[in-house]
């Protein structure tokens, strides 16, 4: 698996994620900016990010380092395609042209975030110091910045802090409301600040179609096969077989799939699982650019995700490639596990 007075203070993916304003913010003055960037969202639409990239930084020089609209999408980009050097560059600009405040606190935090990404990507305790840094000063113009408390804590933890990792989660879960996806993760931090540094699946919420609330870290203790699908996608009809027969094989021990529709049409969907009896939890996400299908980066299906009873991915598979050696190895673990505690 392999982000202006009024702000949006975003959790999302793992509890770091950019402030998604590109739409709201207006484009380059200069004439020739603009026909750049006009060029730039025509490469996005086409699906062509390299160039489009290269785009918005040239429309950001011929704008003598004042669009902000092209500093976003060079910022977002650039982590997309690991160009750690196009993102910083957006960020700092961003910082250099933001006003004290909340304006300033978005931006340093905004950084922070593309830090974090790199130190992942590279695993150098220098980056995530600097990340570090940045969501300090984040909260130095704004104290009360969830996000910024959330990712700071992650950024403590990877660097083995975890005392100072604590208490930046304990922060955060006095800011963020009880019962959110976010809040639970950092609960979770506080008592095993370890599992920072595990690749843990994002924490998510979803409210399924028989009307149960479902949220990963609710499910602790139970092996997670999460399977993308949709009602048009033929490879899914063909594997539909086999995730029913999952579901009976494993029925009654720690074990879970919850299948997460990227359907645009709610009502062929709900007429597809009723015809073919698909009883466990099933969920609409409403396409590629739905909420869950956006956390997991899924852009081809069928796609599953095996998490453990410990929240943290396993194994990631693109077609129906068998999975079952692998769910009955964790979820024996998941049983010895609970019989343990």
């Amino acid at each position: 698996m392999k982000r202006g007075a009024a702000i949006l203070f975003v959790i999302l993916a793992m509890g770091c994620a950019f402030s998604g304003q590109e739409n709201d913010e207006q484009g380059p003055s200069n004439p020739k900016a603009q026909k750049t960037y006009k060029e730039a969202l025509e490469l996005i639409h086409q699906r062509m990010k390299p160039a489009a990239l290269d785009a918005f930084k040239k429309a950001d020089k011929q704008d003598d380092g004042k669009c902000v609209a092209c500093q976003r999408r060079m910022l977002r980009y650039g982590v997309d395609l690991q160009d750690w050097k196009a993102a910083e560059q957006g960020a700092e600009e961003l910082i250099a042209e933001a006003e004290p405040g909340k304006q300033l606190a978005l931006a340093h935090y905004e950084l922070g975030v593309v830090l974090l990404d790199e130190g992942i990507q590279k695993r150098k305790d220098e980056i995530f110091e600097h990340a570090h840094q940045e969501f300090g000063k984040a909260l130095e113009a704004a104290a009360k910045f969830p996000s910024a408390l959330y990712c700071d804590g992650r950024a403590l933890a990877l660097l083995k802090q975890d005392d100072a990792a604590k208490a930046r989660f304990q922060q955060f879960v006095a800011l963020d409301p009880a019962g959110s996806p976010d809040r639970q993760r950092a609960l979770r931090y506080i008592a095993q600040p370890d599992l920072v540094r595990a690749r843990l699946a994002p924490p998510f919420a979803v409210t399924t179609l028989d009307g149960q609330r479902i949220s990963l870290d609710d499910l602790q203790g139970k092996v997670v096969l999460l399977d993308f699908w949709a009602t048009w996608c033929a490879p899914c009809r063909a594997a539909l077989p086999h995730v029913q027969q999952i579901v009976k094989k494993f029925q009654g021990r720690p074990f879970v799939v919850l299948s997460v529709s990227v359907d645009s049409d709610q009502n062929k969907w709900r007429d597809f699982v009723t015809k073919n009896e698909m009883t466990w939890p099933q969920y609409f996400d409403g396409g590629f650019n739905g909420q869950i299908a956006q956390l997991f980066e899924v852009h081809a299906i069928p796609h599953t995700f095996t998490i453990d009873s410990d929240g943290v991915l396993q194994d990631e598979q693109i077609g129906d490639e068998s999975i079952e050696g692998k769910l009955k190895k964790l979820i024996k673990r998941a049983e010895e596990m609970q019989a343990t505690s």
